[in-house]
């Protein structure tokens, strides 16, 4: 089954890295350029700003999901496909998640950490069976991989833990690896709508 609808959790700072802006932007409109709709925070600035610019440019579908008050500080942005206002954080992360075939991680802080590994602990317990992978462009995320590796030998990870996880290091590996973790759906269900 083709993906066709990826949630990409990233910061909303740019961060001190001169790169990561750019890959953010690089990220949105490879989305674009292969069909793929981006369902992401709905933020104006920082990687998610670009991760949207990148997909706009492109002409892609962007999807984009922020609590009102959120909006009402002005973090947001209203020049997307869809844009969805909702009253909390928890609803925000269940919308994303419902709108995504896949989830993908690029850098990012706590905000990032918390949506991916919730989504992670989501499949991990059997609630859903969307793949989840990290980015690790420039082995952003590789000491905390390690760091969940140590979790996982001191037997506090439960199967499948890391294997199930997609790890790359391009927009490329990172496609194909979600792709190939999709589970067959229903005919009478459309994913990603």
């Amino acid at each position: 089954m083709p993906l066709r609808s990826l949630a990409v959790f990233l910061a909303s700072s740019p961060g001190v890295d001169p790169l990561l802006p750019d890959l953010a932007f690089e990220v949105g409109r490879g989305l674009a350029e292969r069909g793929i709709q981006l369902v992401y925070g709905a933020g104006g600035g920082g990687l998610m700003g670009r991760l949207a610019d990148g997909a706009l440019s492109a002409g892609g579908r962007v999807v984009g999901v922020i609590p009102h008050e959120m909006m009402r500080r002005e973090w947001g942005r209203r020049d997307l496909t869809e844009l969805h206002l909702v009253d909390s954080m928890h609803e925000r992360k269940a919308l994303m998640a419902e709108r995504a075939d896949a989830f993908l991680a690029l850098p990012g802080g706590l905000g990032t950490l918390e949506e991916i590994f919730e989504v992670w602990t989501w499949r991990a317990i059997g609630f859903h069976e969307k793949p989840v992978g990290f980015l690790d462009a420039g082995g952003f995320w590789t000491p905390l991989l390690d760091a969940v590796r140590r979790i996982g030998q001191a037997g506090f990870l439960a199967d499948p833990g890391l294997e199930d996880l997609v790890v790359a290091s391009t927009l490329d590996d990172a496609l194909s690896g979600l792709e190939a973790r999709l589970a067959p759906v229903d005919p009478g269900l459309r994913p990603g709508t």
